[in-house]
């Protein structure tokens, strides 16, 4: 296994578990009251539960982009340092957003610095591909 799959491997394994927060959230709180027959009315839910969502699926929603260029840089051949630095800084970047997003919630600076760093690791995969493909 190459570092950035390994990389790559703890971040899907992160996104795979960061459900968890959330399920336990509406199971223990009153934010379950806001499931109504499977569908969940996230604006009744709790702030807690609410942030517990949102750290989710905003991995999912970089992660995914993120996961597609790492495949492709494999499949391709390509890797670098900077291949290798970006998918290390985008696991911990994404560690980092979930603990702040689930215990201090979305503060400024610190929510819009993470995520921009971690579209700037999709970006230096994205050059390294285009690069030495």
């Amino acid at each position: 296994m190459t570092t950035e799959l390994f990389w790559l491997t703890l971040t899907m394994g992160l996104a795979a578990s960061l459900w968890l927060p959330f399920i336990i959230l509406v199971n223990t709180t009153a934010a379950g009251a806001a499931v109504d027959n499977g569908l969940a009315r996230y604006t009744d839910m709790g702030r807690a539960a609410q942030l517990a969502n949102r750290a989710h699926l905003n991995l999912l929603e970089q992660g995914m982009p993120f996961a597609a260029l790492v495949l492709l840089a494999h499949i391709l051949g390509v890797s670098s340092g900077l291949t290798v630095l970006a998918a290390a800084a985008f696991f911990w970047l994404r560690l980092a957003h979930a603990a702040v997003m689930l215990w201090v919630g979305p503060q400024l600076p610190i929510r819009p610095i993470i995520f921009t760093a971690g579209w700037l690791c999709s970006l230096a995969f994205l050059v390294e591909i285009l690069r030495l493909a």
